[in-house]
């Protein structure tokens, strides 16, 4: 079955997190990968834990990528990438503003090679700004858009998410819309263009989307449990049991409320939903939250369970990779014994479904440079070629 990417090949020179986890969003569904990588390998295979040569982390956001060692700062290193770009749709990278510029590899030098290329450049605040040559990272992100100010309680202060937000909501999924944006522009236009993804513009923009309408809709600053979904409401909020596990409700519309109500015996709190008065929602809160201490969390699952609310536990991921629904949708890749090493892994699964061309998770993965020679090969480089470029350092190959 073909693949809605497949015929699209992607130069992918980024590393860490936020950008090969977007390349490998689109080798999921049929794109060509190389993984150009500098000579001593990305530092995304060298930090622990390590299995079979490499982190952990790296299995997660490298699969079904072919792998290239190159010096692109050496002359002949340069050229070998720049024969690549000619024969490439997408060259992808998250090196600080100016960085391919400095190495004569810069969106405007790739376009005299290779007028179709769409080149997108994921960085933490974009190309222009006074904070374009800043170094970030996903907490710093977050606190810049005001996502950390308003998360949180009053007696804890800001809290971080046990995840990576900006770089994945932000970085991941935007790198891979601009991609397909301009991709798809280049079927009307025959020419690529330059995508520039700001990680801080993302989290502003379409992950603030709401707050910034309660900002100047309500024309106050939002704050800490002040606001009807940060935890300034009873039926929008988290709630301890008595096993010391946690349960969420999300009852935001009437409907769900009211059933809520009717099932903890609180009719009188029907109308009171969205009390705009701080002592009602701080007194309906403290009530749940000693009535959800008489109960274990499950037994607070069985209890809502006869009736149609937004209630759901608060797991653990060793119980969300066992979890009935995760398992049936595989959102989440079981593999077991992998690689020999004992361990049973666990791979980001495709969380797209398309009916006709679906995207497949390929687990497999080149080691570093185990595709040097084939690919500068296909470039029409002859075998002695490939030796003296091995030889001087330009391009690295496994050892022996």
């Amino acid at each position: 079955m073909t693949k809605p990417l497949e015929g699209v090949r992607i130069i992918d020179l980024s590393q860490y997190l936020p950008g090969p986890l977007a390349i490998q969003m689109l080798a999921d569904f049929g794109a060509e990968v190389i993984k150009v990588e500098v000579l001593h390998g990305e530092l995304g295979r060298t930090a622990p834990p390590q299995i079979e040569g490499n982190r952990a982390h790296y299995y997660n956001v490298n699969r079904n990528k072919r792998s290239l060692a190159l010096d692109m700062k050496d002359p002949e290193g340069k050229e070998v990438f720049k024969k690549l770009v000619e024969q490439a749709d997408v060259v992808f990278e998250q090196f600080r503003p100016g960085a391919m510029d400095r190495m004569g590899l810069g969106y405007e030098e790739l376009r005299k090679v290779n007028k179709r290329i769409v080149h997108c450049a994921l960085t933490g605040y974009g190309y222009s700004g006074p904070l374009k040559m800043a170094a970030g990272h996903d907490n710093n992100y977050l606190a810049l858009s005001g996502i950390l100010d308003i998360s949180g309680t009053k007696e804890s202060g800001p809290v971080l998410v046990g995840t990576q937000i900006a770089d994945i909501a932000g970085g991941t999924l935007h790198s891979v819309i601009a991609i397909l944006l301009a991709l798809q522009a280049r079927e009307r236009t025959g020419e690529g263009q330059f995508c520039d993804v700001s990680m801080t513009d993302a989290v502003c923009s379409t992950m603030l989307a709401y707050v910034l309408a309660d900002y100047w809709g309500n024309g106050k600053v939002p704050a800490r449990e002040q606001d009807s979904l940060n935890g300034g409401t009873a039926f929008y909020n988290v709630y301890r049991t008595s096993d010391g596990k946690y349960v969420t409700l999300g009852a935001v519309e009437p409907k769900f409320w009211e059933t809520f109500c009717r099932k903890m015996r609180h009719e009188d709190w029907i109308p009171l939903r969205n009390s705009a008065d701080s002592s009602v929602q701080e007194q309906m809160k403290g009530t749940l939250r000693r009535e959800f201490a008489e109960k274990t969390q499950r037994e607070w699952v069985e209890f809502f369970s006869d009736v149609d609310i937004c209630f759901a536990p608060i797991i653990g991921i060793d119980e969300m990779v066992k979890h009935p629904q995760v398992i049936e949708r595989a959102s989440v890749i079981k593999e077991e014994n992998f690689l020999g090493s004992g361990r049973d892994a666990y791979f980001p699964g495709i969380p797209i479904k398309l009916s006709e061309t679906p995207g497949e998770a390929v687990l497999s993965w080149s080691g570093l440079g185990a595709d040097s020679r084939a690919i500068l090969e296909s470039l029409g480089y002859g075998e002695g070629d490939v030796e003296r470029l091995v030889e001087k350092g330009v391009i690295g190959i496994p050892r022996e």
